[in-house]
């Protein structure tokens, strides 16, 4: 696989897509992306990257692959998770813009020109955001929680407009070019390069083929990875609790010392001191646990292992 230090940037679009379970869905994206992208009078690619699919998606991709000259496609050896496919495909953009998208279609192609208008004005990463979440409550309560822990991971206001819908100028990639660890995070990546974002509405409709594999489960574990992969808030918040309940301990000290001054007696009674124990007890767990989280991801870097591993290509090959 060449990596972008063996392509020089032409102008033109490419379109990243992650492909997971997504066998029913392929030809109709086509069919959607493929009048868009010729309108735009560019040259134009889309690389389908196939994350370790249990169905016939990586068929569906050779097959599509051999039909359309401007389609790509990347088998990964099995399932890394959205972000680390969609890095992937970042790498192996040929042109001066990237476009990424879910391959559901809950996110209309029609939409990339106005994204691609709004980035001309200046900006370098361009969202779009939907103007109305088609998914379930459990699905929409996970995304908040995700956007405002990649608030904190983004350190940027525009960390609320995130969403999966993205058009970036591709050489932005230079400033993660040597990234390598197991925990990706294509928004915070961003803005290692660039502080240039915005956002437009557009619309989302609903999924009319297959279900979504994004469940409640993977977004949270996902903000956590974020969390304690790209910010140190953690451990800010564990000093905080550490430093609050040495003031509360100060503050029990002081009190017992004055009963005793004023009345000559000590405080008694097991349930108070036992209660007292369990507080701090609790506090210096959770901040071990913080800290112990920290180091294993210092202990997978460590052991350098990959982002992702590429199994095979399809597609044309300039």
């Amino acid at each position: 696989m060449k990596t972008d230090s063996d392509y020089a940037l032409s102008s033109g679009i490419s379109v990243v897509v992650p492909v997971y379970n997504s066998q029913d869905c392929l030809d109709h994206l086509i069919a959607r992306l493929e009048p868009v992208l010729r309108g735009l009078s560019s040259p134009f690619e889309l690389i389908l990257v196939n994350d370790g699919s249990r169905d016939k998606s990586w068929d569906v991709i050779e097959r599509i692959s051999k039909q359309h000259e401007w389609v790509r496609g990347i088998n990964l050896m099995r399932n890394y998770g959205q972000h680390n496919t969609l890095l992937c495909g970042i790498r192996a953009a040929r042109y001066e813009l990237t476009v990424t998208i879910d391959d559901d279609l809950q996110n209309p192609p029609e939409e990339i020109p106005r994204m691609i208008e709004k980035l001309n004005q200046g900006y370098e990463v361009v969202y779009g955001t939907p103007e109305k979440e088609q998914h379930g409550i459990w699905r929409d309560m996970a995304s908040v929680i995700t956007k405002s822990v990649l608030k904190h991971a983004m350190g940027a206001e525009t960390a609320g407009n995130v969403s999966a819908y993205r058009v970036f100028r591709t050489e932005l990639r230079k400033g993660f070019v040597n990234y390598q660890s197991p925990f990706v995070s294509i928004d915070v990546l961003l803005t290692w390069a660039s502080s240039k974002f915005t956002a437009v509405i557009v619309k989302h409709d609903a999924r009319t083929v297959g279900v979504s594999n994004y469940t409640f489960k993977k977004l949270i574990i996902h903000a956590l990875n974020m969390l304690t992969g790209f910010s140190t808030w953690p451990l800010k918040f564990a000093s905080f609790i550490g430093f609050s309940f040495t003031l509360f301990g100060l503050g029990i000290l002081g009190y017992v010392i004055l009963r005793y001054l004023i009345s000559g007696s000590t405080v008694t009674g097991f349930p108070f001191l036992a209660s007292i124990i369990a507080i701090f007890s609790g506090a210096q767990l959770f901040a071990l646990g913080i800290m112990g989280e920290y180091l294993s991801r210092m202990h997978h870097r460590m052991m350098e292992r990959p982002t992702y591993a590429i199994k095979t290509t399809t597609g044309t090959e300039k």
